[in-house]
């Protein structure tokens, strides 16, 4: 189990994970518990969160549900706080929660840039300003944030995602560097596909912008063979053991990503064709042509119309 001084892997040690009531945020939580590891679920589906603790303490793991908003930085921290006092330690923070918004930039208005920077960014921001001096203070700790492939892509069609997956991972890499001297490990999840609700919807709060019938992206997303999210969870927890920077789980992936990284030019015009053949399935192209300065301009009065 280990001193008290020092992190736990996993057995007796302490997780809060936001976004912890659904998705990749519940496959770590139930692993995390088979393990040993008291979590705590810090999410806006308090109800479905008590539904989730409630399972793993019938298993018999310990867990809690927390509602939090993690927009919300005192949220965040007194959720924080309260974990510590509670249990005296902080092993590990799971900065998870997060939302998607699909469709071309030229749909999207001012709300949904703030949605998705709140939710996306400074949710990671704030569970890392909220946990980061504790860790700090008792020299040992792990913050593990949720990024994406996408931070890595030109992701036509998710850039408001991209923009803050992609910042996520700019965060935790120099914070790893930083923080290392200290005693608090920093990673970065960066999940390819994986079967959670995000997919079709963009997650509970999340949205899409565009009409596509739910069986057609269902159809679309499986060509990409998505990840049951426990067998994510129990790889991820292998490689978060290992203290690893960069976590990519399914391993194949790492295949685009230095692909990417030797021929971005060519990357860009590739995605950039997938896409508008995308666009063409779906009848889309028309739809984001035309009035693009009426769309950027006039957002909030288009939202009430059905594109």
């Amino acid at each position: 189990m280990g001193s008290a001084k020092t992190i736990r892997t996993f057995d007796g040690a302490t997780a809060i994970i936001t976004g912890g009531a659904s998705g990749i945020g519940r496959a770590l939580a139930e692993e995390l518990a088979k393990r040993g590891c008291e979590v705590v679920l810090g999410d806006r589906q308090i109800a479905l969160a008590k539904d989730v603790a409630s399972a793993i303490d019938a298993s018999g793991g310990k867990a809690k549900a927390v509602e939090a908003n993690v927009s919300n930085f005192s949220a965040v921290e007194q959720l924080v706080h309260e974990t510590v006092e509670r249990t005296g330690r902080l092993d590990y923070i799971f900065n998870n929660a997060g939302i998607a918004i699909a469709g071309d930039v030229t749909r999207y208005s001012i709300k949904d840039w703030n949605q998705i920077l709140d939710v996306n960014l400074r949710g990671v921001i704030h569970g890392v300003q909220a946990a980061y001096p504790i860790m700090v203070d008792q020299g040992f700790g792990h913050i593990i944030n949720t990024a994406s492939m996408s931070a890595f892509f030109p992701h036509p069609g998710g850039v408001g995602y991209t923009t803050t997956k992609h910042a996520v991972v700019g965060l935790s890499i120099s914070l790893r560097a930083e923080a290392a001297s200290l005693g608090v490990r920093v990673s970065v999840l960066c999940p390819g596909v994986i079967r959670t609700p995000i997919l079709e919807e963009g997650g509970k709060y999340g949205k899409i912008l565009v009409e596509i019938p739910p069986e057609q992206m269902r159809k679309h997303w499986e060509k990409s063979r998505p990840m049951p999210p426990d067998i994510f969870a129990t790889k991820t927890l292998r490689l978060i053991a290992k203290n690893k920077a960069i976590i990519i789980v399914p391993s194949r992936w790492k295949l685009f990503w230095w692909y990417n990284r030797l021929f971005p030019v060519l990357a860009i015009r590739l995605i950039g064709k997938k896409y508008e053949e995308f666009q063409n399935q779906f009848g889309m192209a028309e739809k984001t042509t035309g009035s693009k300065w009426t769309s950027r301009k006039h957002r909030e009065d288009l939202d009430k119309i059905k594109i």
